[in-house]
């Protein structure tokens, strides 16, 4: 719940236009006005899409205009981020993932967000690599490039 109020803030803090899909664990029956930071839904409705449960997520990094992907770094999410070129926001929780946003950032496709001293989601970093990644700045720039040549290579389009 800290978590996802978290990402809630950064990603109104960064004010980058977004499409966050967010999973509750099976058997939990919670609406998004309830599991989000109150007015948050209100706030964010002009640049922001929430939706809840499942969403084609292929087809969403394949757009064009999708500007960077912030992913727990599971395998699956990491390779497809490759493939259609989208740079990573990392933000591993558990075993391997780790190792997968290191790679990513390693190979230049992607920044890990930076946790606090107790290992919890900070707001403000998940804005600050939001802003990072995907709104138009150098460090963006360099990502999206690096992660078009591995999309490319992956494509085998040399």
């Amino acid at each position: 719940k800290e978590e996802r109020e978290e990402i809630a803030h950064g990603l109104e803090l960064s004010n980058a236009n977004f499409i966050w899909v967010l999973r509750f664990p099976v058997g939990d029956s919670i609406a998004l006005e309830e599991a989000l930071p109150e007015g948050f839904l209100e706030r964010v409705k002009e640049r922001g899409i929430v939706v809840d449960g499942w969403a084609p997520q292929a087809k969403i990094l394949e757009h064009p205009s999708t500007g960077g992907f912030l992913s727990h770094c599971g395998w699956g999410s990491v390779t497809e981020s490759m493939y259609f070129g989208v740079p990573l926001l990392a933000l591993p929780m558990f075993y391997d993932q780790f190792l997968q946003a290191r790679l990513a950032e390693d190979i230049g496709v992607g920044i890990e967000i930076l946790r606090g001293e107790n290992g919890q989601t900070n707001r403000e970093e998940v804005a600050k690599a939001i802003k990072m990644v995907a709104l138009e700045n150098e460090v963006g720039e360099l990502l999206r490039e690096k992660a078009r040549e591995l999309s490319n290579k992956l494509r085998g389009g040399g």
